[in-house]
């Protein structure tokens, strides 16, 4: 079996304009999960506010990200792993 045989297919998905920054740094804190002895306990939210604190934000702004980082955070940790 090759590589992209072994590999899923690329999904596709559309993100509505509202909610594009926030899923854009989420993408780039795919690599930073704290975990432990039970799996994944949430995002290392000191790389994403070193992150956010290179956007040209207002308070309003951040804390909309700060929350909509934290739902897509919560969805990860609901979703059931692979066995």
């Amino acid at each position: 079996m090759t590589v992209e045989e072994a590999s899923p297919p690329p999904v596709e998905v559309d993100v509505f304009q509202d909610c594009w920054q926030a899923v854009a740094l989420f993408s780039k804190l795919l690599t930073q999960w704290r975990v432990g002895v039970a799996g994944r306990v949430g995002l290392d939210y000191n790389v994403m506010f070193r992150f956010m604190d290179r956007m040209t934000l207002t308070h309003d702004e951040f804390d909309q990200l700060v929350e909509d980082i934290g739902t897509m955070e919560a969805a990860v940790l609901d979703w059931p792993d692979k066995a």
